[in-house]
């Protein structure tokens, strides 16, 4: 069974840059299609990444498209979001989510793995 661990939140202000690092452990990682969701308060959680085992395939929210990058390193069994020129309203709490099927999926209930979370605030 795969363990997801999320990594690299913290505070940040507009227009600034954060790496999120989703480290796994237990069964390998590398067959699994990945993705990025997050929660705002009062707010339901939404997509926003979500990359193919090979890393070849992406696809990204339009509210991030530009901005953020969904990359893995499947050798450190570890899948990265490196977000840039943050704004306010992407502060929210981040989840890292595998999946065993290698097909990308925008919906949260196609997942089976889920982290913990990590939280991104972003100052205006």
């Amino acid at each position: 069974q795969v363990q997801l661990v999320e990594s690299g939140g913290g505070l940040v202000q507009a227009g600034g840059s954060l790496r999120l690092s989703c480290a796994a452990s237990g069964r390998t990682f590398s067959s699994y299609a990945t993705g990025w969701f997050r929660q705002a308060p009062g707010k339901e959680r939404e997509f926003v990444a979500t990359i193919s085992w090979s890393g070849g395939n992406t696809y990204y929210a339009d509210s991030v498209k530009g901005r953020f990058t969904i990359s893995r390193d499947n050798a450190k069994n570890t899948v990265y979001l490196q977000m840039n020129s943050l704004k306010p309203e992407d502060t929210a709490v981040y989840y890292c989510a595998a999946r065993r099927l290698d097909v990308l999926s925008l919906s949260d209930f196609a997942y089976d793995r889920w982290g913990q979370g990590t939280q991104v605030t972003v100052s205006s």
